[in-house]
């Protein structure tokens, strides 16, 4: 177990004042076309290792920063990519070969791969910080005055990795994570003056927990639902739902206080879980860890879940992204499936403005890199929505990686007077993404059969039209039938229909019945893979 002492003052200082440096060099590091960069990807999902088991396949997660690979296609870019176990060959081949203009064997020479060899569970930073011999072999393998360091989210295992590789970490400070949970988001709405659904703050016990959700009941008599949520829950896997309607006849102006009180209580036992397989008594022992809040369910006849992505440059620069329209799914639509690209036109641009606003906050808080704000819209009518402000992401999330591919395979511009993104060739493109395209029928599909479906029904991006689809977390795909991909078209109607088509056909393939599959033997492989570090 590797002990991490960043908390101390003269360690923090160090971290810092590394991190400055990028100031420095980061002009030179957005000339994308023809910098020098060393960029050492940690794709360490560096959060509560329990909240994190929720999410199905969360072990083959650290692939869905392969997006980074898209970097090779500047000339002079370098690329470490440190996984927990090692990735299936014909994954990185797949990524290389999206690459437009670059020879394969040059972008493959300018990239590092290593693994911990090392499945267990802890984060991927933690694994590399206990092989001392790994740490060194990444340092070497850089040129200092030329890199720096990426990951999933900052904590100060991060930090640590960050000060042994002596790379600065571009990413917002651990210390200021917390501007990331529940409770720190509300904090940021309430100082940008951003709407947000009324709540309360963080608490540590159930008790606190009841008088908090009683509190909101007498501010919202009219109130039916609340959501309860772990504080450092993560894609929607730590809410919970409590339903006040059982227990109307106690509603402020009718029963006691301590009716109130006592009747919230016992509905916790009765909450309705997004994450499948949670219980009232583990989610319960979960609160004295990482706290928990609980806010106003937002109602609405039409409502949607838009979100926007921003970040905060080394200067002090912040900068929106995209805008998205998240799909939702579990139990009471809380848990992020997908997204479309661009958010509806009706507020886009509003919810540009509010990203900036928090971005602007976050900012003098001392944060940098990515920050996501996820919102409520509900339809008023006339074309008019009512915006309410849910959470901050701190980190890259569910839409970064959709996006990133997006502007890292067309080298294209996001135009904030319209909310839309032009390629080089000046076509606005649109897309679907998820990374939850899960059926049973898909389980026993690997990497390579993968590979065939798609070069069979050319499924896959096509950059001369720049439409199709790039495909992500292949590595789920045997194990958990479960697959990533985002589909590029030319409109929402034609993104969509890319994406339906490769549903259906991954259906036809995966089907009981058929056996006309061709065998790999027909084709010819290479004895080995040179280059590969496993």
């Amino acid at each position: 177990m590797v002990t991490i002492n960043v908390s101390e003052l003269e360690h923090v200082d160090k971290f810092r004042h590394l991190q400055l440096t990028l100031r420095a060099r980061w002009k030179t590091i957005e000339l994308f076309d023809n910098s020098e960069a060393d960029i050492v990807v940690i794709p360490s999902l560096s959060i509560d290792q329990r909240e994190l088991q929720k999410i199905e396949g969360c072990e083959h997660y650290e692939e869905r920063l392969l997006f980074s690979l898209m970097r090779l296609r500047n000339p002079r870019t370098r690329l470490i990519y440190v996984t927990s176990t090692p990735l299936h060959p014909s994954i990185i081949d797949y990524y290389l070969q999206l690459l437009p203009g670059i020879p394969f064997s040059h972008a493959r020479n300018r990239l590092l791969l290593l693994s911990t060899y090392d499945s267990s569970l802890k984060p991927l930073s933690e694994k590399i910080l206990e092989r001392p011999r790994l740490t060194e072999r990444i340092r070497q393998a850089l040129r200092l005055e030329k890199s720096f360091m990426v990951c999933y989210n900052a904590t100060f295992l991060e930090a640590e990795l960050s000060l042994q590789l002596n790379v600065p970490l571009y990413a917002a400070a651990p210390d200021l994570q917390i501007w990331g949970t529940k409770s720190g988001s509300r904090q940021i709405f309430a100082e940008s003056r951003v709407p947000y659904p009324d709540g309360s703050t963080r608490v540590w016990n159930q008790q606190d927990l009841a008088t908090a959700a009683c509190d909101l009941w007498e501010r919202q008599p009219t109130l039916q639902r609340m959501v309860v949520k772990l504080n450092e829950g993560i894609s929607g896997e730590g809410n919970a739902l409590l339903d006040l309607r059982p227990i109307m006849d106690l509603a402020p102006g009718q029963g006691s206080p301590a009716q109130r009180l006592t009747a919230i209580s016992d509905r916790f036992s009765s909450l309705r879980f997004q994450a499948k397989q949670e219980t009232w008594t583990n989610f319960a022992g979960r609160i004295p860890e990482l706290g928990a809040i609980v806010e106003a369910f937002v109602e609405g006849e039409i409502k949607r879940s838009p979100s926007v992505q921003g970040r905060i440059t080394p200067t002090g620069e912040v900068e929106i992204l995209s805008t998205h329209d998240q799909i939702l799914g579990g139990p009471d639509g809380q848990i992020y499936l997908g997204c479309r690209f661009p958010a509806d036109e009706s507020y886009r641009l509003q919810l540009q403005q509010l990203g900036l606003q928090v971005g602007r906050k976050l900012a003098e808080k001392g944060a940098l890199e990515r920050f996501g704000v996820d919102f409520i819209t509900v339809d008023k009518g006339n074309k008019e929505w009512d915006i309410q402000a849910i959470e901050i992401n701190l980190r890259k999330g569910g839409t970064t990686h959709p996006f990133m591919t997006l502007k890292l395979l067309t080298n294209g511009r996001y135009d904030l007077s319209t909310g839309l993104f032009y390629s080089q060739q000046g076509r606005p493109k649109y897309y679907i993404a998820t990374d939850n395209l899960q059926k049973d029928r898909y389980r026993g599909l690997l990497p390579n059969d993968l590979m065939d479906i798609i070069a069979h029904h050319r499924l896959h991006f096509d950059s001369g039209t720049e439409t199709g689809t790039v495909f992500h977390l292949m590595g789920c795909l045997s194990q958990f039938g479960k697959l990533g991909l985002t589909s590029i078209g030319d409109s929402p109607q034609h993104a969509e229909d890319i994406y339906n088509k490769v549903v259906k056909v991954l259906d036809e393939e995966t089907r009981s019945d058929n056996y006309d599959l061709p065998l790999f033997s027909d084709y010819t492989f290479p004895v080995a893979w040179d280059g590969y570090s496993y």
